[in-house]
């Protein structure tokens, strides 16, 4: 007879209930925004530095004087078809690269050395889950968002609910994977799907859609594979990619691409 772990149960049960109250009392302030042509996918930064992500380009722009310093853009021709989400470490800037909106999806992580822009080395997936999105660096593995939409971009009888999270090892080979709730996606609505995604404040997961103006918290789940929806979070950015700052501060930086604008907030914890 299986005996149900009823403490283990009831402890998981009010541990949601306490995440979601801590994050009902967060909320995120706007300290300052500039005017970068390349605000089209997004922002990574460093301690220095902000590196801001157009379809193919990057500019990368003083953190504090928000002076552009250095731009790099593949040629017209070029392999880059479509930037994403970024994150910078150890000098590094990483990049996802799709080639939305064309199908069958392709996805590739392309590296550059953040100093000069320049670009280091590529990892390809070719036709893999979706549409590479986001990649990030936690540990001593790699996480990376595969998206799906109901757009032109579609895969044939998928959608938005498709989009999946992947962990991977050195090699690139897969360890995990996780899908992200239906009621968020219900909740995001559209076509689009989630468009950033990073580790933040309290190991929480955090992600964006397309251009809608909330910050949606997760975490990993005890059981199962479904990654659990803590809460959202109101932003005076539109979706797509954005960054925690690496300090610690709560700065977080996102982007409006209507505007063509870069977006700098902190997070107040009130409790």
């Amino acid at each position: 007879m299986r005996v149900a772990n009823y403490a283990g149960i009831l402890g998981g049960i009010l541990s949601a209930i306490g995440s979601a109250a801590e994050i009902a009392s967060w909320r995120i302030v706007e300290e300052a925004r500039f005017e970068a042509s390349e605000a089209r996918q997004g922002v990574a930064v460093d301690a220095d530095h902000l590196y801001v992500i157009g379809n193919r380009t990057i500019g990368k722009y003083d953190k504090r004087t928000f002076e552009k310093v250095g731009q790099w853009t593949d040629e017209e021709e070029g392999p880059i078809i479509h930037f994403n989400a970024g994150f910078v470490q150890d000098g590094v800037l990483v990049v996802a690269h799709s080639n939305y909106p064309e199908v069958p999806m392709t996805g590739s992580v392309e590296w550059f050395d953040a100093p000069s822009l320049t670009p280091i080395r590529t990892h390809s997936f070719g036709q893999y889950f979706g549409s590479l999105t986001w990649v990030l660096r936690r540990g001593d593995a790699w996480f990376a968002c595969f998206a799906h939409y109901s757009n032109r971009a579609a895969e044939p009888s998928r959608d938005p609910t498709w989009t999946n999270l992947v962990r991977f090892d050195d090699q690139w080979r897969r360890t995990g994977g996780w899908v992200f709730p239906s009621a968020l996606f219900a909740h995001i609505g559209g076509d689009y799907t989630l468009s950033g995604g990073a580790f933040g404040p309290k190991g929480y997961l955090y992600v964006t859609g397309h251009d809608d103006q909330e910050l949606h918290v997760l975490r990993f789940p005890e059981m199962g594979s479904v990654m659990e929806w803590v809460g959202t979070l109101e932003i005076p950015m539109e979706g797509q990619a954005f960054a925690w700052d690496p300090d610690g501060s709560g700065r977080l930086y996102g982007i409006i691409k209507r505007t063509r604008e870069v977006v700098v907030t902190r997070l107040i914890q009130d409790r």
